[in-house]
C-alpha cells in the first residue's frame, strides 16, 4: 500500500473575453460563474484573471486562468458549449496548443459626456436612472455588464444579441434624458 497520493494532473485554459469589464464585473459575471459550474460538473476551477486597460484607463478585454481535471482537447465539445453562451463574439478559449473561437453577444458602449453640459444637468440627473431605464428597454435579451470612469466620460456597456437592436431600442431615450446629452454609442468589438 503506497503512503503517497498519485496527484491528478491538470490542464490549464485561459478564456479571452472581448468584453470591457472592469474587475468587479469580469469577477461577479464570469469569474464567480464559471467556477461554480466547472466545481459542479467536476472539471476545474478559477485560477485567477486579468483585464488589460488602455492608456486612459479604460477596460479593452480580460482574461480567466482555469486549472481544469481533464485534457481540455478531450471536452472541446463541452467547454465551447459551457463558454458560448454569454459570452461576447470575439472570445477564445486558448490552450497549450490551440485556441477556440466562442461567443455570440454583441456590445453597446454608451459613453456620457462628463464635462461639455451644463453643471445643472450634472447636479439634477442621476446615472442609476440611466442605466435601469436603458435595462428596461433593452429587456431581457440584454445584460449591463459593467461600466468604466474616465478623465471626460463614463463609460456603460451592455451586450445582448443585436447591437442594432439595442442601438434603436434606446435612442430616443438617449436624445431626450438631459445627462445623456453629447453622449457617444458605439459597437464593442
Amino acid at each position: 500500500m503506497s503512503l503517497f497520493k498519485k496527484k491528478k494532473k491538470e490542464y490549464h485554459i485561459r478564456i479571452n473575453l472581448k468584453a470591457k469589464f472592469n474587475a468587479i464585473g469580469r469577477a461577479e459575471i464570469f469569474e464567480d460563474t464559471f467556477d461554480k459550474v466547472f466545481k459542479e460538473v467536476n472539471l476545474g476551477e478559477i485560477d485567477g484573471g486579468g483585464t488589460l486597460l488602455a492608456q486612459n484607463g479604460e477596460p479593452l478585454e480580460s482574461d480567466i486562468e482555469i486549472n481544469l481535471t481533464k485534457n481540455p482537447v478531450e471536452i472541446k465539445d463541452v467547454l465551447i458549449r459551457l463558454m458560448d453562451f454569454g459570452l461576447p463574439k470575439g472570445s477564445s478559449i486558448i490552450t497549450d496548443n490551440d485556441q477556440w473561437s466562442v461567443g455570440s453577444l454583441e456590445g453597446i458602449g454608451i459613453y456620457l459626456n462628463g464635462t461639455d453640459l451644463d453643471e445643472n444637468v450634472y447636479k439634477t440627473s442621476d446615472i442609476d436612472l440611466v442605466i435601469s431605464e436603458i435595462i428596461r428597454l433593452i429587456g431581457a435579451d440584454f445584460k449591463y455588464y459593467s461600466f468604466w470612469e474616465g478623465a471626460t466620460e463614463t463609460a456603460l456597456y451592455f451586450y445582448g444579441n443585436s447591437f442594432d437592436n439595442m442601438k434603436e431600442r434606446i435612442t430616443p431615450f438617449l436624445s431626450t434624458y438631459p445627462l445623456c446629452q453629447k453622449c457617444r454609442v458605439v459597437q464593442i468589438v
